[in-house]
């Protein structure tokens, strides 16, 4: 991916999302001299059954949050404060329409957000959302849709009756796989221990995976939703 003097949004569910989708892509493109903005809706953490000093939990994720986005290269996060884990809870609509107002704000070259199909159902609220918030009008700026996979959530929707991630769009990352990797350390309760796909080995593995389908040292892999020359 080559670009130069573009606005990207990166629109996730959970502070880490993006980290550990596309943590790598995002650096490449904050080297490229892009411009770019990420949007997270809930907390990450207020769904978990330990509730014993979320406040301070709360505040932490996004104290990691705002380690992780720096070493990315995001120059501003927008933080929502939307039920952890209970989306469907929510008014579609009202997600929606504050996608809309950042789109209106930011106008971004290029949107990169949440696989439709993962386990995890906030992420498929996300992206619904964005695909009714950008649905194609004339003199749109929005040229491109990313779609990222996340890991022990992509991969985990085991079923034969259901869309899989099959990627189209693979991005080198070999020159920003560390970044990647400190991003994610920033969210110490996210890391595990291998084989836990959310370990060390196991994105550096993903990586390797998704760059040796396409002849690359290290790679992430996208559905390109959508591509406007």
């Amino acid at each position: 991916m080559k670009m130069k003097n573009k606005t990207v949004l990166v629109i996730a569910a959970h502070p880490d999302d993006d980290a550990f989708g596309c943590g790598g892509t995002i650096r490449k493109l904050a080297n490229q001299k892009n411009r770019i903005y990420a949007i997270y809706f809930t907390d990450g953490v207020s769904a978990r059954i330990n509730k014993k000093g979320l406040k301070k939990k709360i505040n932490d994720r996004k104290k990691n949050s705002d380690k992780a986005s720096k070493i990315m290269g995001i120059c501003k996060c927008i933080y929502h404060s939307f039920p952890d884990n209970q989306l469907d809870k929510v008014s579609l609509l009202e997600i929606i329409q504050k996608i809309e107002e950042q789109i209106k704000k930011i106008k971004p070259d290029i949107i990169l957000t949440h696989f439709e199909n993962d386990l995890n159902l906030d992420h498929q609220i996300i992206n619904r959302a964005v695909v009714t918030a950008t649905r194609p009008k004339p003199n749109l700026k929005l040229k491109k849709i990313l779609l990222f996979e996340t890991l022990s959530s992509t991969e985990w929707k085991f079923s034969n009756k259901t869309k899989v991630f099959n990627p189209n769009y693979f991005v080198d990352i070999s020159k920003t796989l560390n970044h990647k990797i400190k991003s994610i350390k920033c969210y110490k309760e996210e890391v595990f221990k291998w084989p836990h796909p959310r370990s060390e080995k196991g994105v550096k593995t993903l990586a390797m995976y998704r760059g040796q389908s396409v002849g690359l040292k290290f790679a992430e892999a996208f559905q390109l939703l959508r591509n406007i020359d």
